[in-house]
């Protein structure tokens, strides 16, 4: 299936404040986020390399002890099994990439 409307995926939250639309293919997985102000993602690893990218709001992401806030058009590359953890500023639209794809996703 080439084409794909995202109004027709199901949200689902994943944790409290992030909502998310997932799109898989055979080598990755993309998450279409809208994150609460206030939400927080605690400190976590797995084995999948990530490409987060902020689209709009605010988002402090701490990535290996290093924290940033990212502002539209702000990209953070996470490598496989690296502690990383976030935190909404505002109201936030993010696209993650992840590969391999995220089977606990489905």
């Amino acid at each position: 299936m080439p084409f794909i409307d995202l109004a027709t995926l199901a949200e689902r939250e994943m944790a409290p404040g992030f909502r998310a639309r997932f799109v898989h293919t055979d080598h990755m997985t993309l998450a279409y986020w809208h994150i609460r102000a206030g939400a927080a993602l605690p400190d976590h690893a797995h084995p999948h390399e990530q490409v987060t990218s902020l689209i709009e709001g605010a988002f402090s992401l701490t990535v290996d002890g290093e924290t940033r806030t990212l502002a539209p058009g702000g990209v953070a590359v996470i490598p496989p099994e690296v502690r990383h953890s976030g935190r909404a500023e505002t109201d936030c639209v993010i696209i993650d990439v992840f590969h391999p794809p995220r089977d606990d996703y489905r």
